[in-house]
Parts: C-alpha cells; structure tokens; sequence
C-alpha cells in the first residue's frame, strides 16, 4: 500500500507498507523533508512497525515521538503528517495527479444558480458521471451568502440588504456568511471524489485542499497559510474562508468552496451583516474592518490577473482541461432554484 500527504506549509512525506494480521509491516517512509540525525529515518519505520492497522494518526504520531532519537530535528515534517500518510496509505486514498480536472469558468450567474450548480455538480463527481471540477464562479448580482446552519435573523439585516442591493441566499455547507461584491470577490468551488481526502480527518482535508492556492498566492507575492478550520490568512489578516459539504451518493464526493477578499467595503459589509462582538473576540481584534486584508492591496494585480495566475498554477500543478455545466446539469440546477435555492422556506429554514 503507498500513501503520500503534503504536510500544510511543508513537504511531501511518501509512507510504503502492507498490513499482516491486522498490524503494519514492512514500512518505509521516504519524501523530500529534512531530518537530522540520519538514523532518525529508521527510527519512525521501527516505530511504525508492529503497529496496529486501526492505530489513528495521533496514535501513530505518538509511537513515532517515543523512538525518535534526542535531539532530532524535523523540517518540513511533523509525527503528525507521517501518521496522516499511513493513514491514507491504508485506505487506498488517491492523489490529485490521479484524476483528469476539468475547468468550469462561465459568465455570471444569479446567486441561487451558484448555490445549485454546487450541488448539481459535486453530486455528478460523486456518480462517476463527471471529472473531478474546479468551477471558478462569476457573480450575476451582490449577496450575502449564509451557512446551512446559520440564522437568517442574526446574520443578516433584511433592511441594509435590501437597500444596498444585495440577494440573500443559503449555501448546503455550514460556516459563516459571505458578503460578495461581484467585482471584490473570488470564489471557487472544488468538487472532488471521496477518495481524494480518504485518510484526512476532516480539519486535515480543508488544509489539503487549500494547499494549492497557498501556492499560487505565494507566486504572487503573497505569504499566505491555512489558519484552521476554514480560514486562509497573511499577517495582515484574512483572506478568504473555506467550507465544505460531504456527499455519500455514489462513490461519495467532497464539495470544498473558498470565498476571497479582492477588494472590499467594510462600511457596507457592516451594515448589511450582523457581526457580533463574540465573533470579533476570537479573532482577536475589535474591528470587522481589519479582520480581512483585501488582495488587490495585496497583489496589486487586477482582479481578472489573480484568477488567471491561480488558473494557471492550478493546471501546472495538477493538469487542467476547459470544460462547460452540461445542458442537463444546467436544467437539473435550475429546478433545484426553483424548488429549493430560490425559495423563502429554503433561505428561511433556520429562521
């Protein structure tokens, strides 16, 4: 069995194994880390060893963390990343170089499409029916954009809303709200088989999934880290929050979108969102207006450019190929407007 996980900021750990009477055997762990003393290396396989296969990746890290010798220096690598490799390598997960990706990047649609289209298109991943999808969106109109589990009447005010234009909508992922201006804000959405994050826990897969535009934004010029759960952040602040949705149709499938800042007006955001201090507490500041740091600040860059140059490192990266929501995703989205997205008692469901 082979296992490989990029550790969040790191290197690519590679975990080789079998299992025989339910514990591993022959294992070797290899990647392009740094570890000092060299004996080190032998030290996390001897670990491994004999231990058994249901062992979780903290059990894993600790057996590691009890072997290594004094003194050992990681770089790169963490007891925690070889644990997650093993795990994957136990269960068959595969790699983003494993799939044909295909691009869907369309002019604007209605905010209650994009929300479909999520749907729609995450469950034709999880049937087998269509490639794993990177969807970059284009915004039809301002909204604010709610978790699945947020209530309408705390996070939104219906009369800024409406004054300022804004539709509001509600997303099938938990999280918080997005406020998206059309021409301040990048989203994109991931729709991927299960198989993609097997292994992961659910806090590992968001820093998997996010790992790419880390290095796309650092081509850009701009340092940029997974900040857990769901945050991407620089030191000058957020700049984009990540959610997620788990399929378990089909083969099963992930649904993983990020909303980033390229621009925004914090006085509108303000007034449109209800942001309760407790929210801005455990940010650490007092101000909604420095929890995010735009990109334009930070790239200098038009907006359309960044959206290229991320395009761009994604199909250097993984390969890409230009795709389009098919006649029959498209009418399935639309119904789902209809009856769902569209609809007061959908929006409203946790009033």
């Amino acid at each position: 069995m082979h296992g490989e996980y990029k550790v969040p900021g790191g290197k690519l750990v590679v975990v080789d194994l079998e299992t025989r009477d339910g514990v591993l055997a022959d294992v070797r762990v290899a990647g392009d880390f740094f570890l000092e003393p060299d004996e080190a290396i032998l030290a996390i396989d001897r670990a491994l060893e004999g231990a058994p296969a249901d062992t979780d990746a903290s059990g894993l890290a600790a057996r590691i963390d009890a072997a290594l010798p004094p003194g050992t220096q990681m770089y790169g690598l963490t007891t925690e990343g070889i644990g997650v490799a093993v795990r994957r390598a136990l269960a068959h997960a595969t790699d983003w170089t494993d799939y044909d990706w295909q691009l869907v990047h369309e002019p604007p649609r209605s905010p209650a499409l994009h929300m479909a289209l999520d749907e729609v298109l995450t469950a034709e991943v999880a049937a087998g029916r269509r490639p794993p999808t990177l969807r970059v969106w284009e915004w039809g109109a301002p909204a604010v954009v709610i978790g699945s589990f947020q209530s309408l009447r705390n996070e939104v005010d219906p009369e800024a809303a409406e004054r300022h234009g804004f539709q509001v909508v509600r997303r099938i992922s938990g999280g918080g709200a997005m406020f998206i201006e059309p021409g301040n804000t990048i989203t994109y959405s991931l729709s991927v088989p299960d198989a993609l994050v097997q292994g992961l826990s659910f806090t590992d897969s968001y820093a998997y999934l996010d790992d790419w535009v880390l290095g796309a934004l650092g081509d850009m010029g701009v340092k940029a880290w997974y900040q857990p759960l769901n945050d991407i952040a620089t030191d000058a602040g957020k700049i984009a929050g990540a959610a997620q949705k788990r399929m378990v149709t089909g083969e099963g499938a992930v649904l993983h979108h990020v909303t980033m800042a390229y621009d925004i007006d914090a006085d509108k955001m303000t007034d449109v969102l209800r942001i309760g201090r407790e929210k801005l507490s455990d940010k650490g500041t007092r101000s909604a207006r420095k929890r995010v740091d735009p990109l334009r600040r930070q790239t200098g860059l038009p907006r359309e450019a960044v959206i290229e140059r991320m395009i761009g490192s994604f199909r250097d990266r993984y390969g890409l190929t230009d795709g389009l929501v098919t006649a029959e995703e498209m009418a399935r989205a639309e119904e789902l407007v209809a009856a769902k997205f569209g609809t007061r008692e959908w929006t409203a469901r946790v009033p």
